[in-house]
């Protein structure tokens, strides 16, 4: 099996994945844009106004979400660092037992180069194979896992804060154009349907 649910990295947030939340918010937005689509082509005020509606509605919660995210980016951060220890400690425990099957820490440390959430130390004797720096087979990486996900969330920063501006513009374009034909319709005479 290919997926990973990342379940050992950050326990509080198993039911919530990836995959779940892409799949329901690709349904909202279809379902939206499918008002929006009937609306104009069936020439109907009410579709329109409810596409117009419920579009600022989303817009409204992505920008609600976005300043909830700065506003209490320590809050979040020490959150995520709590979940960490405590998927770690649920690894070492698993690792103590014998289990040596591979999980989602050793998947992150060899990808991120890294060991740990600070350093190796918060292994403690059983340090795994992902944490050895392979030029040098005595030295595990330097850098925790923490701080390298967090430089790549801060270098990525830009592109993301690109993308909910780019989406913001499609959606305040597509709530100019349901007005337009809103108010199209109106002028036309042809009423309320």
């Amino acid at each position: 099996m290919t997926f990973s649910r990342f379940s050992s990295l950050l326990p509080s947030l198993q039911d919530m994945n990836i995959a779940n939340t892409l799949f329901i918010t690709g349904i909202i937005i279809t379902c939206v844009s499918f008002l929006g689509f009937l609306g104009a082509l069936k020439e109907n005020r009410c579709l329109l106004i409810s596409f117009f509606v419920l579009l600022f509605i989303l817009m409204l919660a992505e920008l609600a979400a976005a300043c909830l995210l700065l506003m209490y980016e320590t809050q979040i951060e020490k959150f995520i660092d709590k979940d960490l220890k405590e998927g770690l400690d649920t690894s070492k425990k698993s690792r103590e037992n014998g289990t040596t099957v591979a999980d989602d820490w050793d998947k992150v440390q060899m990808t991120f180069l890294c060991c740990g959430i600070n350093n190796y130390t918060e292994w403690g004797t059983h340090v795994p194979k992902s944490c050895i720096n392979n030029t040098n087979e005595t030295h595990y990486w330097p850098q925790g896992c923490f701080t390298k996900l967090k430089d790549t969330f801060e270098k990525n920063l830009l592109n993301t804060g690109i993308g909910v501006i780019v989406v913001c513009v499609i959606e305040v374009l597509g709530m100019c154009f349901s007005m337009t034909l809103f108010c199209h319709i109106s002028r036309s005479g042809l009423g309320y349907k």
